[in-house]
């Protein structure tokens, strides 16, 4: 089974794109879909997302389309997981009190919640900078 889904490494792969490019202003959704093998269909889905997670802002209009909603040294790896899947958790008993009863009592809860923020931090850690390529964070 995969951790990550199918449109969390499309999504991914975009804003890698727009990290790349982000100096050459906005990139149309039918760009996107094409340089990235993501049907349009799909592509728009995925960049209303990231849009309403804040990640990307978009145009109108003839030169319209879509680029970072801040520097990409300032947008983490966790941050698109998110916006893409969620929250990414580990097992069902760090989702809340309502998932597991035994929480309270449990011996493996602990080792769970710690690998979870070893998670957290290593994905919060990778922006869209050192994805694209840029080891010191310029872009």
């Amino acid at each position: 089974m995969s951790l990550f889904r199918q449109n969390t490494d499309y999504a991914l792969r975009v804003m890698v794109h727009l990290a790349q490019f982000q100096d050459h202003g906005c990139i149309s959704a039918r760009q996107l879909a094409e340089q990235q093998d993501i049907s349009s269909q799909f592509a728009c889905k995925i960049l209303q997302q990231l849009h309403e997670a804040r990640l990307v802002q978009s145009t109108l209009g003839a030169k319209g389309g879509y680029r970072l909603s801040r520097p990409a040294g300032m947008i983490t790896m966790l941050e698109v997981i998110q916006a893409a899947q969620g929250p990414l958790n580990l097992h069902r008993c760090l989702e809340g009190l309502q998932s597991c009863p035994r929480q309270g009592g449990c011996p493996v809860r602990g080792k769970f919640t710690e690998l979870q923020g070893q998670i957290d931090g290593f994905l919060g850690r990778i922006t869209l900078a050192e994805l694209a390529g840029d080891r010191e964070g310029r872009l």
